[in-house]
This record gives structure tokens, sequence and C-alpha cells, in this order.
């Protein structure tokens, strides 16, 4: 070959090879495992949120989530209180089957020999398996024993709290006298609750009036250390649970008085972290989720939230108890909308396990369903139904736009009288969000599809080893 002809031959390969690698690297770009992050509020009702409709607490960055992702008005979480609702959304399991729900002992107290059992398999387990960097930040109550903490749980990193911010209290005063004093006499150095960092108490009593803070913090620096590779955050924010807390910056924002400026903090949070996913680059191979562990602690009057226009709050089955905010947020991944479509904080697991290329486990009943298709293409939600346990034992159901009660009970903290009921008392949720006005009339067919679910179910149960109810 002449030097020109040579000169032309190796310009057309470099012009060949640039054009075959072309579609691989965008095919590459394109199927890059997408980062997730879980944000989880303890005890923030359906209501508490502006994007909800509360009128006096300022929300803009979760507004910004429900304006540029989607809203989700029909979510559930699968208990009405902390510790099994956790165990949900880790485990995609509903929390009678791993035994972290109790009809003895609804929750995980400092003195509890018991906590997630390693046969179960959580979400950052599962991902770990798949490349997933994983951090844990903020409440656990999953256990607070070496061998339950978030990292013998597939987490590689946890800063946070075991435990509720009410634990561990020293002040001699019964325990609703002191929480129910005015604001100023409660001190966070009452409670003797210990702040870890893996699996070293760092700080005890840990500062509360800071830890909202820090926790939104300790997620950003994380996400900065590992960016390069998938991750996976769970940030499970131990307010606005009673005792109440904030820090100097938000005490006294908010026309809510001291609930809603720590309302307004999370909500800050939320918006430094979405913040920092744009900066870095992150966002649009990021889906960031926002949601509830249960209703609101309503026998706390003003100190608790607001179910909105839904009915009672935590510890129920009544919608105020297990129906949540939800928030989803990815741009350029997420198909903005308001969705009345049915989930549940158990169909993350599954959802995430697919979009990370991970099959779901097939050795044990999940119960969780697979939402991508509504998060990314606007589909309808595969969930039909739900089931809202209280302890060990179903108290109602749903299905599509009705529900059926079969025992009704009172509120966390004031218990009220069992109910049970036979035939069931049935509301239409969809004309009767509030669960005031009970349907008469001929719904044999409505009935006989709630007892087919109930059958199918329990013909499948298998309850875990009940992990609350033994004591030190």
């Amino acid at each position: 070959m002449t030097t020109h002809t040579n000169t032309w031959f190796y310009y057309l390969l470099f012009i060949l090879f640039s054009l075959v690698n072309i579609p691989i690297e965008a095919q590459d770009a394109q199927g890059e495992k997408p980062n997730f992050i879980i944000i989880f509020a303890d005890d923030l009702g359906y209501g508490d949120l502006s994007s909800y409709g509360h009128p006096s607490i300022k929300t803009p960055y979760l507004d910004r989530m429900a304006e540029e992702g989607q809203k989700w008005t029909n979510f559930y979480v699968a208990a009405s209180v902390c510790t099994p609702s956790r165990a949900a959304i880790l485990t995609g399991r509903l929390p009678v089957r791993s035994g972290m729900a109790s009809s003895k002992r609804r929750v995980l107290f400092p003195d509890s020999k018991g906590g997630l059992p390693a046969s179960e398999i959580t979400l950052a387990e599962h991902l770990k398996s798949a490349g997933y960097n994983t951090a844990c930040i903020g409440k656990w109550h999953l256990g607070h024993k070496d061998a339950f903490l978030p990292t013998t749980h597939g987490f590689d990193y946890y800063f946070g709290i075991p435990y509720s911010n009410d634990m561990d209290r020293t002040s001699q005063l019964p325990y609703r006298e002191y929480l129910m004093q005015a604001d100023e006499k409660i001190k966070t150095e009452d409670f003797n609750v210990p702040l870890y960092r893996n699996t070293e108490i760092i700080e005890r009593p840990v500062n509360q009036n800071t830890i909202t803070k820090r926790y939104s913090e300790e997620t950003i620096n994380y996400i900065k250390e590992h960016k390069k590779s998938p991750f996976f955050v769970y940030l499970a924010h131990n307010l606005p649970h009673v005792p109440l807390f904030v820090s100097e910056e938000y005490k006294g924002k908010s026309a809510r008085g001291l609930y809603g400026d720590i309302i307004e903090e999370i909500d800050a949070g939320v918006g430094d972290i979405m913040n920092f996913l744009e900066e870095e680059g992150l966002a649009e191979n990021t889906i960031l989720v926002f949601t509830s562990d249960n209703g609101p602690w309503l026998t706390f009057k003003e100190k608790g939230g607001s179910a909105g226009l839904l009915r009672a709050g935590k510890g129920t089955t009544w919608e105020g108890g297990m129906r949540e905010p939800a928030l989803f947020w990815g741009p350029g991944t997420i198909k903005p909308g308001l969705r009345h479509d049915l989930g549940s904080s158990m169909d993350l697991f599954v959802t995430f396990s697919k979009m990370a290329g991970l099959e779901v486990p097939t050795d044990r009943e999940m119960d969780g369903v697979d939402i991508s298709g509504t998060l990314l293409n606007g589909n309808p939600s595969t969930r039909k139904s739900i089931l809202y346990y209280r302890g060990t034992e179903i108290y109602a159901v749903r299905i599509g736009k009705y529900k059926a009660h079969y025992i009704t009970q009172g509120e966390y903290g004031e218990f009220g009288k069992r109910e049970e009921h036979e035939p069931p008392i049935l509301y239409n949720l969809d004309t009767d969000p509030s669960e005031q006005f009970e349907l008469t009339g001929d719904y044999t067919d409505v009935l006989n599809e709630f007892d087919l679910i109930l059958e199918q179910h329990n013909a499948k149960l298998v309850k875990g080893k009940d992990q609350l109810v033994e004591r030190e």
C-alpha cells in the first residue's frame, strides 16, 4: 500500500471502530444499575405534608418530589407500629412470617432478647449480591443485640439509634405525664439512647436536637464516598415520634409548632439530598422514595401528627394507621403523575430487585409485587389487595375500592375494646376514605371475594417464632 492508501485505510478502521462502539457504550449507560434511597419517617401521618393537604406545614422539597415524580394516594405499610412495619419494608414480607409481629408485645424494647432472624433476606442483603454498597442510617428497631444489628443484615455501614427515641427514659415521672409536659421541660438527656456507628456506641445519650440534620448529612457523605458504584441507602428518621426535638436552625419556623418544625427540618434534609444528587449527576440514575412507618400518634394531641381525612392513627387498622404518604422521585426515570393505584412498602423489595437485575427469592413466600411498570411507564399497579394485620391477626382486608373490617380496636396507647364483626363492616374507600358510612344492602359477591383472599392467604401462612415477646 502507498502511504496515502494506508492513511485512508486506518481512517476507515477508526470510523468503523467508533461506529461499533457507540451503541455498545450507549447500552452500557442505559443498563447501569439504578441507585436506591428510601427515606422512612417515624409516626408521620397521611396529612402531615403540604402536598397531602396540610395547611400550615411547609414541605417544598417533598412537594417537589410530588410534582416531578409520582405521588401515591393509596400506599400502605404492613403494620401500624414501628418494629413490624420496618421488618416488612426491608424483607418484602408480612412481619408475621418472620416473627417480627406479636399480639403480646407490639414492638421491641431495650429489654427485648429477639430481633430480625438471620434467615430473613433484607433488601440490602439482596442488593449486595448485585454489587451494591449499602448503608442504614437512622432508626433500626429490628433488634439491638449484636446478632441483629444492620451490619449482620446486609448493610455495609450503620449510623443510627437501634430503637425508638422515647426509650431508655431516665425520668421518674409516668411516661405520658412526662411527654405531655411543655416542650421546654423535655430534655434530650432524659433519654439515655445510644448512637451507633457500625457496632460501636459513639454517643450516649445521643443529642436528639441535632439527630435529624446529622442523618441527612451522613447520607450525603456516604453517597459521596460510594457514588462510583451502585448504592442503596435506607434513611430511617427517628422523628417525628415523641419526644420531639429539633435543631436551633429550625426551632420556631413552622406555624404548626414544634411538630411542624421537625417536619420542615426533615423536608430540608430531603432537599439537601436531592440537590446533591443533581450536582453530582446522580439524580437521573437514582430512585428516591419517601414514606412513613405508620400513622400519627394521635393520643399525644398536638405533639402527634395528622392523618388528614383518614380515620384514626397509629396502632389501628383504620386507614389512618396504615395508609401513608408515598413519593417517588427520579428525573428521567420515574414517570411523573398522581397515582391512585394500590401500593405497599413491601413492594419496594420486589421492585428494586427487578430493577437491579435480580431474581426475587423463591424459597419463601413474598408479599410484595413488582410496581416498576407503574413507576417507569405509568402502567396500572399489579397490586389488587391489602391485608391489615394487627399483631398476628388480620383485622381488615382491602380489595380494590372495598374494605372489610373483621375486627376493630382503638389506637395505640388507648386501645379500647376489641370488637369482632360478623358479617364484617364494609366500606367503599373511593367514596368514603374516612370510613364513616357502612355499606348496607346485598354485597354477597364482594364478601365472597374477601373470603377467597383470606382462604388463599391462610392456606400458605407459616408464622415465624415470636421475636418480640421474650425479655431479658
